[in-house]
């Protein structure tokens, strides 16, 4: 006998629940009966002591109250009595093994089976009864309305038709998905004869289809046509694999194709908010009622899309439809938080999309606001595999560092400062393990004493890494955010730390061919003061570079190019001791010295301050103006010489500033009042730093266009090379096509000849 559908996934699904709990009310049963049985036993035991008057008065008793319990029993006996009778174990009695006890073992299952899926169907049954009763009520409620409001009745067939026609429509379509079980079932099975194979084809899918399910999904929401869309989809993400799986569907024309792609990517979440409408806290989470039979319906739908996306997503090579199905998974992700397998590999293509520098910067911010909708809406656990997949993709990304990749990297560093600031509790925590991982590097190299162990820190990772920590501190720790919100960040404890490790890692190796290293670490130190108000001492790691033999000496003449210190951590070896590389370092400390003291221009202690800095660079510009010593390089030491009067300038405004003060040193509340009262772009020192600032953001321009014009002459000259080469490959082939007519005729007449000898 053919089994349904019905038993069939039945069997597949609940079958096995209902025998476990069968046996287990089985066993519970037998446990049952052996107690009793145990108690009699006891019983009969005890009554056996007893002597001949004894056991006429419970004679008597037992008449008297036949419903004498065990305890009372033990009441009516002393406890010399109870202790003479001994304690023996009663032995259970010997169970005679029948022949034919497997056999019937094996029946009873196959009985428990039947009756099972008579059950099933049986309950299946009701639930249709229960479903035709609701529509039958339904109508007889829509008549009665006729009869009494005629008027109102026809106007619900004039707007709203589909009240009317109602049956149950949406409970047939919650039904019809699980023949996406179906589908995956017959997928898992076991390779099928050739005869059933040839009657298996899939569907060739058309336009006509495409634009039906459209139309139902975009009026009536339909979950049917969801279900099909579904699996034409499923077909889709497979297509023009090498391995040959059977779907519903098959796909042949691409503009089915991409129709198809746009159904399933714009109006599968809408279907999905249409019967599962998911709520938005004010905090950012999302609230959907997984309990539901609903959801509990829609899963196999959701795994199945989901799985599809995934698989589309890993193959895909093209920006735009890239940046398409991230929007769609945007409307999707509520649904499938509770997927983590599916999570776990979906983040993970997700940041490989967003950390690949090939991928166009449109997908990649697409692809970086579904990570940030991951770590909003998603609980502890997940926003921590979000954050360290994020990480170790910026990590990844930034291995080669140039001038075409740097506004990617930066893109990505700004993305990950948003991601640690949606929850800095579990931020802190990550920080924390990575700076210490930092350190342990650190600590490692300096005590290693192979010459390759600086490698593990003088690398652009590491360099990126330091710097994106003080980009993440510098945005979180900042004062004025700190003051609206009115307590102290939990990253705020990183800052010290950070701070060790970066100075470390900027002295390992003062040599000048990693001078460039050393700037970008101050660079991000300089931030990172700038933004949290700590005082970081920098001006001794800057004016350690004028003690370098590659300061003080005479440099020799070059015609090399300037170096790019944004894109380089290490000078080649032809820029040693050259002209060009001694004014690209000597622009750089100039630089740095200024960013760093103009950070407290505005400081009561101003002019305390300077006093180290100026007398190490007096010192270095008293030799470098001796006659046979010192570096004769005018630019830099004018330009250090102008830095050192500004900063004198600005010490003796400060003075005349604090001379009405009243304050010690001790009333921290008023220092920081006096600092705040000045505005620092109108100290002496802020007007030349904002002037100079501005000298190298029109340099800076100048450069770019330069680089523009030179990339759009070496693409010129690579056109013209490409088309010389295509003319002379083409001239070349018309010779040899040429020599080859000319051989063809050669080869007649000696054939004329031949025939001519024969003759």
């Amino acid at each position: 006998m053919a089994k349904s559908k019905a038993t069939k996934k039945f069997e597949r699904k609940k079958l096995p629940k209902i025998l476990e709990q069968r046996n287990a009310v089985k066993k519970i049963k037998q446990k049952q009966h052996t107690s009793k049985k145990r108690k009699t036993e006891d019983r009969e035991y005890y009554n056996d002591e007893n002597t001949p008057e004894d056991e006429a008065k419970t004679q008597k008793k037992s008449k008297a109250a036949p419903s004498a319990t065990d305890g009372e029993l033990f009441e009516n006996m002393s406890v010399e009595q109870f202790f003479q009778g001994g304690f023996e174990v009663p032995s259970k009695p010997e169970t005679k093994v029948k022949k034919g006890k497997s056999e019937k073992n094996g029946k009873r299952k196959r009985e428990e089976v039947e009756d099972a899926v008579n059950d099933a169907e049986k309950s299946e049954d009701e639930d249709e009864e229960k479903d035709g009763d609701a529509i039958e009520s339904h109508k007889d409620q829509l008549a009665a309305l006729a009869e009494k409001d005629p008027e109102f009745f026809k106007y619900l067939q004039e707007n709203d038709s589909e009240l009317l026609d109602f049956t149950m429509a949406e409970q047939d379509d919650l039904g019809d998905l699980s023949g996406l079980d179906d589908d995956e079932a017959e997928q898992e099975a076991p390779k099928k004869s050739k005869k059933d194979k040839s009657d298996e084809r899939s569907k060739i899918l058309k336009k006509s289809q495409v634009e039906q399910w459209e139309k139902s999904m975009k009026e009536q929401k339909s979950l049917r046509a969801t279900k099909e869309v579904v699996l034409a989809f499923r077909a889709a993400a497979h297509v023009g694999e090498a391995d040959e799986k059977k779907f519903k569907y098959s796909i042949a024309n691409p503009d089915v194709y991409h129709d198809l792609l746009v159904l399933a990517l714009k109006y599968i979440p809408e279907v999905l908010n249409h019967h599962l409408p998911v709520k938005e806290l004010p905090n950012g989470r999302i609230r959907i009622s997984t309990d539901s039979s609903k959801f509990k319906t829609l899963t196999t739908l959701l795994k199945s899309h989901s799985a599809s996306l995934l698989h589309l997503l890993s193959n895909l090579t093209d920006s735009s439809t890239t940046k398409m199905v991230l929007n769609s998974t945007l409307g999707i992700i509520p649904y499938l938080l509770s997927f983590r397998r599916f999570l776990r590999d979906f983040v993970k293509q997700v940041v490989d999309i967003w950390s690949s520098p090939s991928t166009e910067d449109s997908a990649r911010v697409t692809a970086y606001l579904v990570l940030r909708k991951l770590v909003v809406i998603g609980d502890q656990t997940l926003q921590e595999a979000c954050i360290k997949a994020a990480y170790n993709g910026l990590l990844k990304g930034c291995r080669g560092t140039t001038t075409h990749t740097l506004p990617s990297i930066n893109l990505m560093k700004n993305g990950g400062i948003d991601l640690f600031g949606v929850n800095e509790e579990v931020s802190y925590m990550l920080g924390f393990g990575y700076i210490r991982q930092l350190a342990v590097h650190l600590r490692n190299s300096i005590t290693n004493n192979s010459k390759e162990s600086y490698k593990q820190v003088y690398n652009w990772q590491y360099v990126h890494s330091l710097d994106f920590w003080s980009r993440v501190l510098a945005t979180h720790c900042d004062g004025l955010k700190q003051a609206e919100k009115g307590k102290q960040s939990p990253l705020h404890p990183l800052i010290y730390p950070l701070v060790q490790v970066t100075l470390g890692a900027a002295r390992l190796i003062p040599t000048a061919q990693y001078f460039p290293l050393r700037l970008h670490l101050i660079r991000s130190l300089i931030r990172l003061s700038r933004h949290t108000g700590v005082y970081i001492p920098l001006a001794s790691i800057i004016l350690e570079m004028l003690s370098s033999n590659e300061m003080k000496k005479a440099p020799k003449a070059s015609t090399l190019k300037p170096l790019d210190f944004a894109t380089i951590i290490r000078v080649p070896k032809s820029y040693l001791r050259s002209r060009t590389l001694q004014d690209g370092v000597g622009d750089q400390i100039v630089e740095v010295l200024s960013e760093f003291f103009v950070l407290w221009a505005t400081s009561v202690a101003f002019p305390e301050l300077i006093v180290p800095p100026v007398v190490v660079v007096r010192k270095y510009l008293k030799k470098a103006s001796a006659a046979g010593t010192g570096n004769k390089n005018a630019r830099f030491n004018n330009a250090l010489a102008g830095l050192v009067t500004r900063l004198e300038s600005n010490a003796k405004w400060i003075e005349e500033k604090r001379r009405d003060v009243s304050f010690g040193p001790g009333r921290m509340d008023e220092v920081m009042g006096f600092s705040k009262e000045l505005e620092w772009e109108k100290s002496p020192l802020g007007v030349y730093v904002v002037t100079q600032r501005n000298v190298r953001e029109e340099r800076r321009k100048l450069l770019e266009e330069a680089k523009k014009e030179e990339e759009k002459r070496e693409k010129k000259n690579k056109e013209k090379a490409r088309e010389k080469g295509k003319k002379a490959k083409k001239v070349v082939e018309e010779e040899e096509e040429e020599s080859d007519i000319d051989l063809s005729e050669d080869d007649d007449e000696s054939l004329d000849i031949d025939s001519d000898d024969d003759e």
